[in-house]
């Protein structure tokens, strides 16, 4: 997932201390560059990473890896942990549990995915790159 790509990028730019390029990240990630850039680019517009531009351009962390939580890097990614794309039983139907178990599993998981980034906002970088 992104979140994976994320966390593992940013663990590694902040433990390396210096500039990376697409392709050296990728490597690391064990992922193609063209999906390194794709991340990459969200955490930029997030703040969470610096760009430069040029041969020698790539990605760095410059934050405080203290301060920034894995909600964050969730929340710039706008990545959703617990949901469903199918739901059953529909609207139109006469039965009371088939119109309205929808609404009730949209509900339940949106509360747990609220919990999962409760979690999350309790974990940093800097916790990750100690493990």
């Amino acid at each position: 997932s992104e979140f994976t790509v994320a966390v593992h990028g940013l663990v590694f730019l902040a433990h390396k201390k210096t500039v990376f390029s697409s392709q050296a990240l990728a490597k690391n990630v064990c992922t193609n560059p063209a999906r390194i850039r794709k991340v990459m680019s969200k955490l930029k517009n997030a703040h969470l990473v610096e760009t430069k531009e040029g041969a020698e351009g790539g990605y760095w962390f410059s934050g405080d890896t203290r301060k920034i939580t894995l909600k964050m890097v969730a929340d710039s990614l706008q990545v959703s942990f617990v949901n469903s794309s199918w739901k059953s039983g529909g609207d139109c139907e006469d039965c009371l549990i088939a119109s309205g178990m929808a609404d009730v599993m949209t509900d339940l998981y949106s509360q747990l995915d609220q919990g999962c980034r409760d979690q999350l906002d309790k974990i940093t970088i800097a916790q990750i790159e100690e493990r």
